[in-house]
């Protein structure tokens, strides 16, 4: 993994904490969604991802008039055959892209709920299964509300982790810069130049190997309080449910292995709770409007909460 870790660096620069969070992610097996500002690398990231173990990749661009069948796909008549057939839509794949998802309605953003939790397709009554693995990343704007629909909690619920990208340090973006206008057109720094490492079954086999993590009671304990702990609190309106304390278990035993170790710690369990619970909590109005953010509120739960001695 840290390969992959240093390929995928070579084309998305500055952002080794985003780069160790999509590791966890795919040694999970979890759908991530990204949010960050025009510009700052988003497809640049999963296009270089899926280089190194030689994914199909797809991507879907949302907008309002995009259909539940234009995600999923839909049957055919074919008048030479006189007989249906199913024309697979873009989310048959391995690594998908669903750029600005919040631009598309509500019905459409819902076409991803089974494949996301199920990892099958169901198309008039058919239902299909996807080869693993497969992985969503989503991607959405956090300064362009207008002519957006917000995911619902169900969706929300459904990505393992929401990854914050942010802008990259003075001499990195200076960097960056430099490279990409290298090239002719502004080409430089592209995921097509990033190599294979692996293979699809190679990325399974290390999944297989993360879910073996030993989590002793006391850490799985502590995921369980930090989980409930937001549902307790005045300034959060509604709390992470069980599944984000499933989340915090996968997200450790991910970064225990991705730091050589079979073992979680409380450690692994506190690095994960930004990106597994920020998308899972609602502020109190009130909070929200005094311009607290949430991940400064959970940082607050987290201090709120005894972690167990190792």
């Amino acid at each position: 993994m840290a390969s992959i870790r240093d390929a995928v660096g070579q084309v998305f620069v500055g952002q080794e904490e985003v780069l160790h969070q999509v590791q966890a992610a795919l040694l999970a097996g979890g759908h991530v969604l990204l949010e960050g500002k025009p510009g700052l690398g988003k497809t640049h990231l999963v296009l270089a991802l899926a280089q190194t173990f030689g994914a199909a990749f797809r991507r879907i661009q949302f907008t309002p008039d995009l259909m539940p069948s234009d995600v999923t796909g839909h049957t055919l008549y074919d008048l030479g055959t006189q007989s249906f057939h199913v024309r697979k839509g873009p989310v048959f794949t391995q690594l998908l892209l669903a750029d600005e998802i919040n631009r598309a309605p509500a019905k459409t953003q819902s076409a991803l709920l089974e494949v996301m939790q199920e990892s099958q397709v169901t198309i008039d009554g058919t239902t299909h299964t996807l080869a693993p693995p497969f992985m969503t990343f989503a991607t959405q704007n956090p300064i362009e509300q207008e002519g957006t629909y917000p995911l619902p909690e169900a969706q929300l619920d459904r990505f393992l982790l929401k990854i914050v990208i942010d802008y990259p340090s003075a001499e990195e973006e200076a960097w960056i810069v430099k490279a990409v206008s290298a090239s002719a057109g502004g080409r430089g720094l592209s995921p097509a130049s990033v190599p294979q490492l692996c293979t699809p079954e190679d990325i399974l086999h290390a999944q297989q190997e993360a879910a073996s993590v030993q989590a002793v009671e006391s850490v799985v304990n502590y995921a369980v309080n930090l989980s409930r702990a937001t549902r307790n609190n005045a300034t959060i309106s509604v709390g992470a449910g069980t599944r984000g304390a499933i989340s915090l278990v996968r997200t450790a035993k991910s970064y225990a292995l991705l730091d050589g170790r079979h073992y979680i710690t409380p450690g692994d369990v506190k690095r994960a709770v930004l990106p597994v619970l920020r998308h899972r909590i609602t502020l109190a109005p009130e909070v929200a409007i005094s311009g607290q953010t949430v991940d400064q509120v959970l940082e607050s739960v987290i201090r709120s909460v005894e972690a167990p001695r190792q």
